[in-house]
């Protein structure tokens, strides 16, 4: 895993609350969804951010990070196309990037992290969340 539980710890409780969920969409059935409810059930406002740009758990989505500022971007895409939202993270100023379970890019961690992002990859905030209490 990347991004120890320091960092994890900080992500969750220190660097805001404003998430960017990329792949969130409306589907129920999809993992994104279901992280989603839980982050806004530990007071993360949640942004949708898909192609379609639908409105989830009632919030507006957008079609790219650019359309609204967040803190951390949380990444439910296929690792071969998570670096480019990484560097997206890092272009849009965010704090700090996060890989759903199974995404792993290590070149776009060191970029990343050399930018001055704190990230974790192949972890999933709805579960380190719930081990904060």
């Amino acid at each position: 895993m990347y991004g120890d539980s320091a960092t994890t710890r900080k992500i969750l409780t220190e660097l805001g609350d404003t998430w960017a969920i990329v792949g969130l969409s409306s589907n129920q059935h999809r993992a994104a969804y279901g992280v989603a409810d839980v982050l806004q059930r530990f007071g993360k406002r949640i942004v949708p951010v898909h192609p379609k740009a639908e409105t989830v758990h009632g919030e507006q989505g957008y079609p790219s990070l650019e359309a609204f500022p967040v803190d951390v971007v949380d990444v439910f895409v296929n690792s071969d196309l998570a670096g480019p939202v990484a560097d997206e993270a890092v272009t849009i100023g965010a704090k700090a990037v996060w890989y759903q379970l199974g995404v792993v890019d290590e070149a776009a961690y060191e970029r990343t992290r050399e930018a001055g992002l704190d990230m974790v990859m192949d972890r999933c905030p709805a579960i380190e969340i719930g081990s904060l209490r």
